[in-house]
């Protein structure tokens, strides 16, 4: 499979944090995510982004999520999509994110 074909199977989508909130039960330190996708709907995720955020702080904010991985349960929590970032020199996850606003559930291509 070409490298353009595989990029091709991921569905990238822009959304807006609308709650985020510890995630007690998850084994690993985590926020529980309600993420607005547009015409996609309201998706949950459970994201491990507690070193450098706080609640306050991703709600409202844009994220890039792949939408059509599944879901799975994350301490009893539905994670519907996977929240994108890159790690810092330290190791600590770094939000992707639109340096701009754009549509809710804009395809990233």
């Amino acid at each position: 499979m070409e490298p353009l074909e595989a990029f091709g199977l991921l569905d990238l989508r822009v959304g807006r944090v609308l709650r985020a909130e510890r995630h007690e039960k998850a084994r690993k330190p985590s926020y529980k995510l309600w993420i607005d996708f547009g015409p996609l709907g309201v998706k949950t995720s459970s994201a491990q982004i507690t070193e450098l955020y706080r609640p306050e702080d991703l709600e409202g904010r844009l994220v890039v999520a792949a939408v059509n991985l599944g879901t799975r349960l994350i301490g009893g929590f539905p994670s519907e999509v996977l929240v994108l970032g890159v790690p810092d020199e330290a190791g600590r996850v770094v939000l992707l994110a639109p340096e701009r606003e754009v549509p809710l559930g804009g395809k990233v291509f």
